[in-house]
């Protein structure tokens, strides 16, 4: 069993930043491979990016690449979202969730999720 547990959102004007921490606790978080998700209100959950276990391969999903950075530090069994020049359409609650088995952009892939953290951008 992996715990989850996302921080750092807030509310940021448009243009600013945000760096998001999910601390893990549990099972070995150096096995995991894990993402970020986000999901508006009446909206679908939506992917951001995901990191594989060993840090050597990350991805973005087009709304976000350039703009977001994914990274992790295995020795604090956390990993981090740099999110850069942020807009209103970033606002949303952002998930973070954790597969041993697999590295994917589906939700249904990954089987530890945190409770989210609200991020709001102002115009």
């Amino acid at each position: 069993q992996v715990q989850v547990v996302e921080s750092g959102g807030g509310l940021v004007q448009a243009g600013g930043s945000l760096r998001l921490s999910c601390a893990t606790s549990g099972r070995t978080f150096s096995g995991y491979n894990m993402a970020w998700f986000r999901q508006s209100p009446g909206k679908e959950r939506e992917f951001v990016s995901c990191i594989r276990w060993n840090r050597n391969t990350t991805y973005y999903s087009d709304s976000v690449k350039g703009r977001f950075t994914i990274s992790r530090d295995n020795a604090k069994n956390t990993v981090y979202l740099q999110m850069n020049s942020l807009t209103p359409e970033d606002t949303a609650v952002y998930y973070c969730a954790a597969s041993q088995n697999y590295y994917s952009s589906l939700p249904l892939f990954y089987n530890f999720w945190g409770q989210g953290t609200q991020v709001t951008v102002s115009s």
